[in-house]
């Protein structure tokens, strides 16, 4: 299974000292334009294994001194109550929590600035709310021309009608829930203001992927193709960057095509541009800290493929077009990623062919497979887990981690009392009534201290999986792909 390819230790050191070289270059004050997410970035820890998913609020907390945070967000995002796809809460919701997840470890929470303000009503509900809860609001309008009419957008007419977002820190952290909240552009009406005011700023990127100074084709950089199929974005050569240096960079098409608007911005406020290619805005030194290529590019061709069985789920549940498993089916040829790189995919679609019923698989840390298959009294996914539990934990096979004599009252109570028509037990119900078990059965115990060792692991399901289940092995830090069909042919599937 996975070995260690990154050194995070040096990452946090070497990122934190960057930063603030930066804040320096720019005379005291920098807006740092922070991509990706700061909390749980499993993407990054997936395709750099070593890579911890706090690692950015670590690094931040080496700055906390100097460091405070705004987050923006989209109000048009807040009208149409958009999702996080990965935490399956509303963005307002999110701005709410990464407050609290941010003053919990004690960074500073400036200020919320909603951009794109059109006085839409439920982004004016999330002001007062937010004002209510002492929380700082400012607004940032629509400018019409932007980004391309960039003397209206440098003006009294464009930035200048935006809300000063009064700041007391030399870093100023511009985060957002996700894509789209307009970071740039806040950071870009800041230093209008600030120049207005005689105040000395700048402006940097932090974006972990692509990573720059790897190749385009690598498979790390090519796993974040993968992660953002859905969007317009692509990796690219930065034509700037090797016209100003005569080196070879990886950016995406995004920052080289919106470089000439920003560089036309940053004359018009300061004169100059501080910068000579949209790589010379990054600070991001996460290339510098890759301690085993081979074990990245063996992680992200494995995370290339999870994305492609995601995709093809997503497909087949209404909520994504064909044309993104395309691309991924693309990114795949393009660098030779095949199915036979997860092994759990073959064990589990030959143990569901074998039993003609749903089937699930997963990979130990030794590389073991193990395999759950349907039954009347649990679910894949349910005969999955305990499997492996007691093959970690060297659990005869043969001894019934559960009786049915405890399993059977929480079938009738699911059937006759709480309306459900499947009786086969989830993974969370089998977790529970195994905990309850542990309090007189040591066997039990010995299975749930397994638990942690099923992190990383690799998993794969013959059909697609409950909402339940899926979240269930989300947590458990499980990597979990399913093939793009239901265990029915009914067209209505209960999440």
């Amino acid at each position: 299974m996975s070995r260690v390819g990154f050194d995070n230790g040096k990452y946090v050191a070497l990122q934190s000292r960057n930063i603030l070289e930066r804040i320096d270059r720019f005379g005291g004050k920098l807006y740092l334009e922070f991509g990706g997410k700061l909390f749980d970035d499993y993407h990054a820890s997936r395709v750099l294994p070593g890579f911890e998913p706090d690692s950015k609020v670590k690094m931040l907390l080496e700055l906390r001194d100097e460091a405070e945070i705004v987050i923006a967000i989209n109000a048009n995002d807040i009208e149409r109550s958009k999702v996080r796809g990965d935490l399956g809460i509303t963005y307002d919701q999110d701005a709410l929590r990464l407050i609290d997840a941010f003053t919990s470890i004690g960074l500073t929470v400036g200020s919320v600035v909603l951009t794109q303000f059109r006085s839409q009503t439920a982004a004016l509900s999330f002001e007062n709310r937010l004002k209510d809860l002492g929380v700082k609001v400012y607004r940032h309008y629509v400018i019409d021309g932007y980004p391309s009419d960039v003397e209206r957008i440098v003006s009294p007419e464009g930035f200048g009608k935006n809300d000063y977002i009064e700041t007391k820190r030399s870093l100023v952290v511009v985060t957002a829930p996700g894509p789209g909240s307009g970071k740039m552009a806040t950071c870009l009406s800041q230093l209008y203001h600030e120049h207005r005011r005689g105040i000395k700023a700048g402006y940097a990127k932090f974006e972990t992927f692509p990573i720059w100074n790897l190749t385009l084709n690598h498979p790390v950089n090519v796993a974040y193709e993968a992660a953002t199929a859905d969007l317009d974005d692509v990796n690219m050569i930065d034509p700037f960057h090797l016209d100003a240096y005569g080196e070879t960079t990886v950016n995406y098409n995004r920052d080289v095509e919106i470089f000439p608007v920003l560089r036309a911005m940053f004359t018009l406020i300061y004169g100059e541009c501080a910068y000579r290619s949209p790589t010379d805005m990054g600070v991001n030194m996460a290339g510098f800290c890759v301690s085993d290529d081979g074990e990245c590019s063996r992680a992200s061709r494995l995370e290339i493929l999870r994305r492609y069985y995601s995709a093809m789920c997503t497909v087949r549940q209404g909520l994504c077009d064909q044309s993104v498993v395309n691309k991924l089916k693309l990114l795949m040829n393009r660098i030779g990623v095949f199915a036979d790189e997860r092994p759990v995919i073959a064990s589990a679609n030959a143990k569901a062919e074998a039993t003609g019923n749903p089937a699930a698989a997963l990979e130990l840390p030794d590389g073991r497979i193990v395999t759950g298959k349907t039954s009347e009294l649990l679910g894949a996914s349910s005969a999955l887990l305990l499997n492996a539990l007691k093959v970690l934990g060297g659990i005869n096979d043969d001894i019934h981690l559960l009786s049915p004599v405890i399993i059977e009252p929480i079938r009738k109570l699911k059937t006759a009392n709480l309306g459900n028509h499947n009786p086969r037990l989830h993974t969370d119900e089998i977790l529970i009534a195994l905990s309850i078990c542990a309090a007189t059965n040591p066997t039990a115990q010995l299975a749930l201290d397994q638990l942690s060792k099923l992190k990383g692991c690799e998993a794969h399901s013959s059909v697609i999986v409950s909402s339940v289940d899926s979240n269930v092995f989300r947590k458990l830090g499980v990597n979990l792909t399913c093939e793009p069909r239901y265990q029915t042919k009914k067209l209505y599937h209960k999440a």
